[in-house]
């Protein structure tokens, strides 16, 4: 009955973390083991008792700090001087602005959001097609669950229990490889459509342009900086972020005021409560996956089908591209990893680190994808683009992470290498 009562209130559209805790009620009550109650409670707040889990609410403060402090922009103009002067110079910055932004908020909705904002209305006055620049920056904010730092690596992180830094470490290379597929979408499309030729900027103007960046590039340093160095561990350098984006802001930039923080302050708490709270909810659901031994199961069915870890890759890869379709993310990745984990490490021998890799960059195609969609209906909102035209232009991009999933599903060096 439990499975029953999980699938209806997901179909209502309960809000996840009230489905996790309502089935785990329904399943103690229907196994009669009600002494399980008294200890309810101490299992939901137990699952909160990790260090790293302090990291989800400063990265979204630094995110809102770099947005209301002008780092954004900045950012962007110096990615100008890198690639503005090439044929469709502007997609190019669309993509390399979105992988500095990756580096620092770590959250795909966030970024999509911001430069939909930044890079869309640019874009369509200097005549690129609406649809392909709201499809751009959408498909560039599926950088930021690979690039580190990244809200769902700590996630799957503390749910895998493996350290936060080296699962940031393991997103470097499919980061990058990420990145160079895009480019090479924009590349292809751009020689079809003609894109406008860009103009490279003055000396002069460069210069400037990447001094005034320059603090804003603090953050990404601390972040990744001082986790591969062995400085400071994920939670840290998020707080060490976080105070650099208030006082560049603040004090370099002139555009952060100190009056502004106590709202900051309460969008990241509503934001990172409600991600806190899945999680929560999630070690509770966790007596009902062991005691129905979902796992085991599911492993015995996985293994008389294949004992190729990459054709069990093909496998998860496609059920969890369902999942995406009608799950967020970040819930997925609460509901999946505790069940496919100990079967990908313990009957197929995948590292944990390249199955992390591979889920959350597959869960996030949902964020583009209908029926939910929700990093698509940002973008058509925030570009007054439809969904449909975003859609048109968005599917060689969603093509290139469908090859690069494979290719990080079959080579783990991919994932593993840098650790």
């Amino acid at each position: 009955m439990s499975p029953f009562v999980f699938l209806a209130a997901l179909f209502l559209s309960v809000p996840v973390a009230i489905v996790l805790v309502v089935t785990a009620v329904w399943y103690i009550w229907e196994s009669g083991n009600t002494v399980l109650y008294d200890s309810f409670m101490q299992k939901m707040f137990a699952g909160l008792e990790n260090y790293g889990l302090l990291a989800i609410p400063l990265f979204m403060l630094t995110g809102e700090l770099m947005n209301e402090g002008g780092m954004t922009k900045r950012l962007v103009n110096m990615a100008r001087v890198f690639v503005g002067g090439f044929r469709g110079g502007l997609a190019y910055i669309n993509l390399l602005a979105n992988m500095f932004m990756a580096a620092i908020i770590g959250s795909a909705t966030a970024q999509i959001a911001v430069m939909s904002r930044a890079m869309v209305p640019a874009m369509a006055d200097e005549g690129y097609d609406k649809g392909f620049s709201a499809a751009t920056t959408a498909a560039g904010g599926l950088l930021a669950p690979v690039i580190p730092p990244s809200m769902m690596f700590v996630i799957f992180g503390v749910l895998a229990q493996v350290p936060i830094g080296e699962m940031f470490i393991a997103g470097i290379i499919p980061g990058l490889l990420l990145a160079l597929t895009f480019a090479f979408v924009i590349t292809i499309v751009g020689w079809r459509q003609q894109f406008p030729k860009g103009v490279w900027m003055t000396p002069k103007d460069a210069a400037r342009a990447v001094l005034e960046a320059l603090p804003a590039l603090l953050i990404p340093l601390a972040i990744i900086g001082g986790i591969l160095f062995g400085i400071a561990t994920p939670t840290e350098s998020a707080a060490i972020a976080s105070l650099i984006a208030f006082v560049v802001g603040w004090l370099v930039y002139g555009e952060l005021k100190p009056g502004q923080l106590g709202k900051m302050f309460k969008r990241t708490a509503v934001n990172a409560s409600m991600i806190i709270f899945m999680i929560s909810a999630a070690s509770v659901f966790g007596w009902v996956i062991i005691y129905e031994e979902i796992p085991q199961k599911l492993a015995g069915l996985l293994t008389a089908i294949t004992s190729d870890p990459f054709l069990f890759f093909l496998i998860v890869n496609a059920a969890l591209l369902l999942v995406g379709m009608v799950i967020d993310g970040i819930a997925a990745i609460i509901l999946i990893t505790p069940i496919l984990l100990p079967i990908a490490t313990g009957n197929y021998d995948i590292s944990p680190y390249q199955f992390g890799v591979v889920i959350c960059l597959n869960l996030v195609l949902g964020l583009l994808t209908p029926p939910v969609g929700i990093g698509l209906y940002i973008a058509s909102s925030m570009s007054e683009t439809s969904p449909g035209a975003i859609l048109k232009a968005l599917w060689p991009f969603l093509l290139g992470v469908g090859l690069v999933l494979i290719l990080l599903s079959y080579f783990a060096s991919l994932s593993t290498t840098l650790i």
